[in-house]
């Protein structure tokens, strides 16, 4: 199988002895291989730039830039990045998951633990059949009527705003996804877009996605207290947190 096809992985620990376990347990997995190895945390970012990784196993102690301040400019690169920190300071497992971590494994751990977080990985990213949570009811809320004027460099583009399905944090900036397909760079951050959206209509599930209520089609769990949110009329996925998706239960509950 060729690496174009298979599950791309970073590995950053300034322990080469680490690295080392977690480079042969992957490589010895069908479906994923090492894109890159780093010992500190400016490395680490030089090399996500350079890979693109899907997958980031993050020590939380290291040279330069911490694991958790890697994790924040990966997630603002990349919201969809799966963060995996493995680590001996169990006492950071709240500041990982406030960047969405999707585990958080405390050396040493056993490497059937290690597998299994693997087999996590492969599922989410091939959307194996983890049976969905029943997605939220659909929305009462009244039409939104209007439309959008969304600035950029070539000047301004008109959009009507129900047709828009997504709205998220991509590569620094804010970007909207509609249901023909269109494509939308915006400079302004997402609370300023949030905050020119139909409340009723659009939900901040997650600190980079913003996700309109009548296209939710399904709810998939994804880490420990996180959650994939799939969109009728897109293949671009969003996802909620634990406390979000309790609020939309409660909304239309």
């Amino acid at each position: 199988m060729s690496e174009k096809n298979l599950i791309s992985c970073l590995l950053a620990d300034d322990d080469p002895g680490m690295r080392l376990i977690l480079r042969k347990k992957i490589q010895a997995m069908d479906g994923f291989f090492v894109a890159g190895e780093a010992a500190d945390g400016e490395e680490t970012m030089a090399l996500y730039e350079k890979c693109r990784p899907q997958v980031v196993f993050l020590d939380v102690d290291m040279p330069g830039k911490t694991g958790i301040e890697c994790a924040r400019q990966i997630q603002d690169q990349n919201p969809a990045c799966i963060l995996i920190f493995a680590t001996a300071h169990e006492e950071y497992m709240g500041e990982a998951f406030e960047v969405y971590a999707f585990d958080y494994l405390v050396k040493p751990f056993k490497l059937d633990r290690l597998n299994k977080t693997l087999l996590r990985i492969e599922k989410r990213l091939h959307r194996a059949a983890e049976a969905p949570l029943p997605a939220p009811k659909p929305s009462q809320a009244k039409n939104a009527a209007g439309r959008l004027m969304l600035r950029h460099r070539d000047g301004v583009t008109f959009i009507d705003i129900a047709d828009i399905l997504l709205v998220q944090r991509e590569e620094r900036s804010t970007v909207i996804y509609s249901q023909n397909g269109g494509r939308y760079v915006l400079s302004e951050t997402l609370a300023e877009t949030e905050a020119r959206l139909d409340p009723e209509l659009f939900f901040r599930c997650h600190k980079s996605y913003i996700i309109n209520l009548r296209r939710i089609k399904n709810i998939t769990p994804y880490g420990r207290w996180t959650y994939v949110v799939q969109l009728e009329g897109t293949d671009h996925d969003a996802l909620i947190t634990h406390e979000k998706y309790e609020e939309l239960e409660k909304r239309f509950g």
